[in-house]
């Protein structure tokens, strides 16, 4: 083989070097997002457990606030159901509002607020919707990551050839965005 032929055997080398190492990077990225969606789902389905619970707690005390009640417990179910960042994140904004709005009723029922079950409740939930905001942060910087990798040249050669789509960001919605402040005592 000739020079000629060794500089064409270099750069076919080179050109599927390139195609295998940027395929694997599509296939990490697109794991980490997959992986990283799982860590927001695992720590919502442990919302969705506690709901319950709560209600269970105040249906009781709170006998004339069964609409927010129900309202909560509707939130919870749409929220069990949602499919998808998108869908999610909607669903999710509505629970957390209408919690809100039950930890603002607790506030009219001392028994309530100085329930043990309750505060621990109100201290799980807590604890819990800080780790989805740190699950969520993880999940859209790996879903960032997947999209520059999908989107940028030359990579986006490969992404369109082998099917690499872009995901969805988790964000939150407007109206989600103001913290709600909630005090039991």
């Amino acid at each position: 083989m000739g020079t000629g032929g060794w500089i064409i055997l270099g750069v076919i080398v080179a050109v599927v070097g390139w195609v295998i190492i940027t395929y694997n990077g599509l296939v990490s990225a697109r794991n980490q997002s997959q992986n990283a969606w799982s860590q927001i789902d695992v720590q919502l389905k442990r919302r969705h457990d506690l709901i319950p619970n709560l209600v269970n707690v105040v249906k009781d005390a709170m006998g004339y606030e069964q609409e927010t009640l129900k309202a909560v417990i509707e939130a919870r179910n749409k929220a069990v159901s949602a499919s998808g960042p998108a869908e999610a994140s909607v669903a999710e904004a509505a629970l957390s509002q209408a919690t809100s709005k039950l930890f603002a009723l607790v506030e009219n029922y001392p028994t309530l607020r100085a329930n043990e079950n309750i505060m621990q409740l109100q201290e799980e939930l807590t604890a819990t919707e800080n780790k989805i905001s740190f699950a969520r942060q993880f999940y859209n910087d790996s879903v960032m990551g997947m999209n520059n990798s999908v989107q940028a040249f030359p990579g986006n050669l490969i992404a369109n050839n082998f099917g690499f789509r872009t995901g969805t960001f988790f964000e939150m919605p407007e109206t989600e965005k103001a913290v709600p402040q909630v005090k039991l005592r």
